[in-house]
């Protein structure tokens, strides 16, 4: 199950199926829409789908809450927050933003730590409107100019923007000094004790065909097209680019493709215990993740073949 309804991020995923690294595994894998990554980890937890793809912020958010999820490795390094709007509005910096308006889902995370994000872009409260909003109709609203920027997940709504025709302008908040984990595959404690084997050959094929699907973007997008028809060329070219430019940080070009560490995880928890206001303190890292179904050795200079063409 994935985060959110399909978007060309998700191309990575029917790429690794596609391309046969799931059957390589003897692993017969649906790809499935979501309704956020919240929901994807209550999915996962009561064994409705056996592993989702979610954001690490909500993971601990559900676990805190009592839901028995916990992340595997990795997709999205580091989150994809961003203040993002279109060319034709004339902003091209944070201080732009300045006397401008700002649509965000309201309690979202996003809506939560942008205060951080205004401040340290050196912008006061009174100087950017907060408009809320409802997802669908963020975009919609930027076009038509009732607002004039948007708070989302640059990977999510950049390629639909050029699918439109428009030229985004992304400021990413990374670029500020915000960022935690992002996207990962999840799995419930009850999968990961009982089937381990699934496990670790599910985690296999995802990581290497993700990583294959990287390296080689224009297949990516082609699976993307195949299987999910609303999308057009440009929205899933610039999908495979904006997940793609997520799959590596600082930690994992050394320590192996999707890890994660104690001091990130503990990041994590402090951060949704200041914004989201999660009760995390029963919470260690370990409650959160776990590296031990990744296949360490792969970096980002690891060549792996393509599965079914080893078998034609």
């Amino acid at each position: 199950m994935m985060d959110v309804g399909l978007l060309p991020k998700h191309a990575l995923f029917y790429a690794a199926v596609d391309h046969g690294f799931y059957r390589a595994e003897g692993l017969d894998v649906s790809i499935v829409p979501g309704t956020g990554s919240k929901d994807t980890s209550l999915a996962v937890a009561s064994g409705r789908v056996d592993f989702g793809f979610a954001d690490f912020g909500q993971s601990t958010l559900a676990r805190s809450e009592g839901a028995d999820v916990k992340q595997l490795g990795l997709v999205q390094a580091e989150t994809a927050y961003a203040t993002i709007t279109t060319s034709d509005t004339g902003i091209r910096t944070w201080a732009d933003l300045k006397g401008k308006r700002v649509a965000t889902e309201a309690g979202g995370a996003m809506t939560s730590i942008f205060p951080q994000a205004r401040e340290r872009a050196g912008l006061s409260e009174s100087d950017v409107e907060v408009i809320a909003a409802s997802g669908q109709s963020k975009i919609p609203g930027l076009l038509n100019k009732q607002w004039d920027a948007t708070l989302a997940f640059y990977t999510s709504d950049e390629p639909v923007l050029i699918s439109k025709g428009y030229d985004p302008v992304i400021l990413k908040w990374s670029d500020l000094g915000i960022s935690m984990y992002g996207n990962g595959i999840i799995a419930s404690d009850q999968l990961i004790n009982d089937d381990p084997d699934k496990v670790t050959r599910f985690m296999s094929a995802t990581m290497k065909g993700v990583k294959w699907a990287c390296d080689n973007p224009e297949q990516s997008a082609t699976s993307l097209l195949n299987n999910v028809r609303e999308m057009d060329q440009a929205s899933a070219d610039a999908g495979v680019a904006a997940a793609c430019s997520l799959l590596w940080n600082a930690e994992n070009t050394t320590t192996g493709l999707g890890t994660m560490t104690d001091e990130g995880a503990s990041h994590v928890i402090d951060m949704t215990a200041q914004f989201l206001k999660a009760d995390n303190a029963k919470l260690s890292p370990s409650d959160l993740y776990t590296n031990e179904f990744l296949d360490t050795t792969l970096t980002e200079s690891t060549i792996i073949d393509e599965p079914l063409k080893e078998t034609r």
